[in-house]
């Protein structure tokens, strides 16, 4: 029976493994998540139509806020143990969200929508590196920071190159962006859509501030080259733009509502730190660009608002984090379907870009599942029976006993049956098959008062009751005499530590037990686990 245990338990321990760092990154791309082109074409009555065609769309894959963790993350001194397991715990569940996840639906680009590292403008250049190495090697990018088979693009975060406070005080971490990542205003086109990027931390820097001139450089060069609008704009922002407190975000949307917060220095009133673009540098931006869809990132989690502007409705998507550590537990992605073809006048928003948010798994939980099963595995060696019956009648036995007592509490307001001896009784007794029967027994009292009729009867006189609890004491002290005639002991000395020696055997042999089992099952279990770690970290 306890190989029975052990062989069910690491059966269970390794397909709770194999799905928590393996099977769960597939259901995505297998059962929860579909490009919205093919989901619009499957729900249409007609396969004619050209959303039908595969070939007619651009699919791109939006990922936002990794934030690398670092030195600035936990407070941890750099390079410590603690710091290193977080970081590559944390790095790890990107880079299986990203292989496992996004890449099974071949995308044909990728957008990053900022904060790519925690602190990178407090990072020395040989921390940026670091950092910007882990990064390459997260989402599978080469030496170049692109891929050989898809575009990808970025645009600036918070936590790349910080506010307006921080770029007058430090201007070369504007520098080292862009010649990491490239150039923070920029327009690219995919299909027939136009994409606008911008450095969203400048656009409402003081006029005083001298990176003022990069926010109208964009402004005043990018704006009219625009000149009419011939293809449906997106606009890429990594902090999303204004909205009024308490605004509802959706269903998809897990925590609190976020209320626009703008710090600034005391002295110069330089921004410290914003979390909406401000409500003025919003409509000048929806009426110079005229998108029909905003994406932004920044708040870590889901958040789907409809802005008015005077050319009509513009919905914006804010994307959570892709990361488990950034206060999201539910992480996601998007994929968005663009359509290469002329869009005939009639048509809406949706026939240009369609979008679908995708929610990875919820590493927090399976962390928790772990937990409870390891403590299940303890409770279950303790607790479980030991005998040479097998594991399987055991548990049959069980359900026996379980529907047993539910019988037997179902019925216990039942009328005794008038022909039943009152002077016997029925015990239950379950055989080696797990089936009860009703054994009659004799009641006990009746067996003591027929031993006192016994005694009590000499020659037809009746004994008196103090000479009866005189011979009852007599036989007590016989018996007690008998059991301690063989070893000559105190019996009342004896007995006691006899069951005590009984537990302490019995709780070691349930700790040698419980001790073999697990050693076992790590033994089988813990390889598993290895291998899954360093398959999915490994280069592919």
């Amino acid at each position: 029976m306890r190989h029975e245990l052990t062989v069910l338990l690491c059966i269970l321990w390794a397909l709770t493994l194999l799905y928590g760092e393996m099977f769960a990154y597939w259901v995505p791309s297998l059962l929860t998540c579909s490009w919205p082109h093919l989901l619009r074409s499957s729900s249409s009555n007609s396969t004619s139509n050209s959303e039908a065609d595969p070939a007619g769309y651009v699919k791109v894959a939006v990922i936002t806020d990794p934030q690398l963790m670092d030195k600035t993350s936990l407070n941890l001194p750099p390079e410590s143990l603690a710091l290193e397991i977080a970081e590559f715990y944390t790095d790890l569940y990107m880079r299986r969200s990203f292989f496992a996840s996004v890449l099974p639906f071949k995308p044909d680009v990728v957008l990053f929508l900022g904060d790519y590292f925690d602190g990178g403008p407090y990072l020395m250049d040989e921390e940026w590196q670091k950092s910007f190495s882990r990064f390459k090697h997260i989402f599978g990018l080469n030496e170049q920071g692109k891929y050989t088979d898809m575009q990808v693009y970025n645009i600036p975060g918070n936590h790349d190159i910080g506010y307006e406070y921080l770029h007058s005080q430090m201007p070369q971490v504007i520098r080292r962006y862009e010649e990491t990542f490239g150039i923070r205003n920029y327009r690219f086109e995919v299909g027939n859509v136009d994409f606008i990027a911008i450095d969203a931390q400048t656009l409402d820097v003081s006029l005083h501030n001298p990176l003022q001139p990069s926010g109208q450089e964009f402004n005043c060069n990018w704006l009219p080259k625009l000149g009419n609008e011939v293809h449906p704009r997106v606009l890429l922002t990594h902090i999303p733009l204004y909205r009024p407190d308490n605004t509802y975000c959706g269903p998809q949307r897990s925590a609190p509502i976020v209320n626009q917060r703008v710090s600034r220095t005391s002295f110069d009133k330089d921004i410290r730190y914003q979390n909406y673009v401000t409500e003025d540098s919003s409509k000048n931006l929806m009426d110079m660009i005229k998108p029909k869809l905003i994406l932004s990132g920044h708040d870590h989690d889901q958040c789907t608002v409809t802005h008015q502007s005077k050319f009509g409705p513009i919905k914006e998507q804010t994307l959570g984090t892709i990361s488990w550590q950034q206060g999201n537990l539910y992480p996601s992605f998007m994929l968005m379907s663009v359509r290469k073809s002329t869009l005939p006048n009639a048509s809406t928003p949706e026939d240009a870009v369609s979008t679908q948010l995708c929610f990875l798994p919820m590493q927090t939980h399976i962390y928790i599942w772990y937990i409870v099963l390891f403590i299940l595995t303890v409770l279950a060696i303790l607790l479980w029976p030991t005998s040479s019956t097998s594991f399987w009648h055991q548990c049959w036995n069980l359900v026996g006993s379980s529907r047993q007592l539910i019988t037997s509490a179902l019925f216990s307001g039942e009328a005794k049956e008038k022909d039943e001896d009152p002077n016997y009784e029925y015990e239950m007794m379950w055989d080696a098959e797990g089936s009860m029967h009703l054994v009659k027994k004799p009641l006990k009292a009746s067996i003591v008062n027929s031993s006192e009729r016994s005694l009590g009867e000499r020659g037809n006189a009746l004994m008196r009751p103090s000479a009866r609890k005189l011979t009852s004491l007599e036989g007590d002290v016989s018996v007690n005499m008998e059991m301690a005639s063989g070893n000559g002991l105190d019996p009342v000395a004896r007995m006691p530590s006899k069951a005590g020696k009984s537990t302490t055997t019995f709780i070691i042999q349930r700790s040698i037990r419980m001790f073999r089992m697990i050693i076992v099952i790590a033994a089988v279990n813990v390889p598993l686990y290895m291998m899954l770690l360093f398959k999915d970290w490994i280069d592919k």
